[in-house]
């Protein structure tokens, strides 16, 4: 009598029984689960001071680089973003074309490291790591590599201690702070960062994270785990599916004093761009960077505008500089399939053609 409804439920029917086969068998995957490996990739701690760990990759390439290349993270989250699925390690595939890697683990700040400033990070613990790698090598120069905040660091690093680096690498790295685009930079300019840090000191993880995922609450926050029930019954994406929420989950708390200078300083007054930066007594001047350039920015980020990061290049006294970029996301830069095929041989063979 009704045959249209006799065939939709039908439909239905087997719709929910092909579902809940899927959810039972990745019900089943998740309850066997033990703890999943990331930052796997062989490699001893080189170098410790207060919170910060420097480690050293034990080397896999045939040849190795004859300098050593410092990885600079960002502080909001922990490094081994680019060392988290044993098959798309950045890490690993830097390694096996020959590079010798150190990177620095920033921890996780207590309340007794909340006075520390961006002088403390830049111009003591990076410029501690370099000179440990320096002596530790018998070598002049290292390459810095930094990453999103770290980019930052690092190329302010490089403008205070040019005659150290080799050769600068910066990804997905804010320097220009004064443009309108993406809601983290227009947030950054009205945030009162300065009550925030008198009431916390170092703070939370978490309150800084549910931040970040108010940037795309659709995509951060529903819509992946909506998709994920079409893939539930899938061990291989589930199994990196939880490595990446618990990465996504594991953000130390920030340092209050550093913070705010970073918001203050940078986010409010664009002092980097302007040449009106001061770290300790020493005045940043991005012209110091004369050292080659590579400059890499991701084409749909939604933290780290590409006109901010791409404005380096300006900014520079380089003459070998080269601004690239790739059509992922910021996260995409380290764990997308282009990241294995395209930007890890990028790095590695940029910085080896410069030796």
């Amino acid at each position: 009598m009704f045959p249209y409804l006799n065939i939709d439920m039908e439909k239905s029917i087997d719709e929910f029984i092909e579902i809940n086969k899927k959810l039972s068998k990745g019900v089943k995957y998740m309850m066997d689960i033990k703890d999943l490996e990331s930052d796997s990739t062989p490699k001893d701690i080189s170098y410790t001071e207060d919170k910060m760990k420097l480690y050293h990759y034990k080397p896999q390439g045939k040849q190795v680089s004859k300098t050593p290349t410092l990885i600079v993270y960002a502080l909001v989250n922990r490094q081994y973003m680019m060392d988290i699925q044993p098959d798309r390690s950045v890490i690993k595939k830097l390694l096996q074309s020959g590079l010798d890697l150190y990177i620095i683990d920033w921890g996780y700040p207590k309340q007794e490291d909340m006075y520390l400033t961006m002088d403390d990070y830049i111009n003591g613990y990076i410029n501690n790591a370099v000179d440990h790698i320096l002596k530790t090598n018998n070598v002049d120069k290292v390459n810095l590599m930094g990453i999103c905040q770290g980019g930052t660091f690092s190329s302010i690093y490089s403008a205070l201690y040019p005659e150290k680096v080799k050769n600068l690498v910066t990804m997905v790295t804010p320097i220009d702070f004064d443009v309108d685009e993406g809601l983290l930079f227009k947030w950054g300019k009205h945030l009162n960062i300065d009550n925030m840090v008198d009431a916390y000191g170092v703070l939370p993880g978490d309150m800084m994270n549910s931040g970040y995922l108010m940037l795309k609450p659709f995509q951060l926050m529903l819509d992946k785990y909506v998709n994920l029930v079409d893939n539930i019954h899938k061990p291989d994406i589930m199994t990196n599916f939880i490595r990446m929420e618990k990465w996504i989950f594991d953000s130390p708390g920030q340092v209050g004093e550093t913070l705010r200078q970073f918001v203050n300083d940078l986010y409010k007054d664009n002092k980097l761009v302007k040449g009106t930066l001061e770290i300790g007594d020493k005045k940043v001047d991005l012209k110091n960077i004369t050292m080659p350039l590579l400059n890499i920015y991701a084409e749909y980020d939604h933290l780290v505008p590409p006109s901010s990061s791409s404005a380096l290049n300006d900014l520079v006294s380089s003459t070998d500089k080269e601004l690239a970029s790739f059509s992922v996301g910021h996260i995409g830069m380290y764990v997308s399939s282009k990241s294995q095929k395209e930007i890890a041989p990028k790095l590695a063979n940029w910085l080896l053609e410069r030796e």
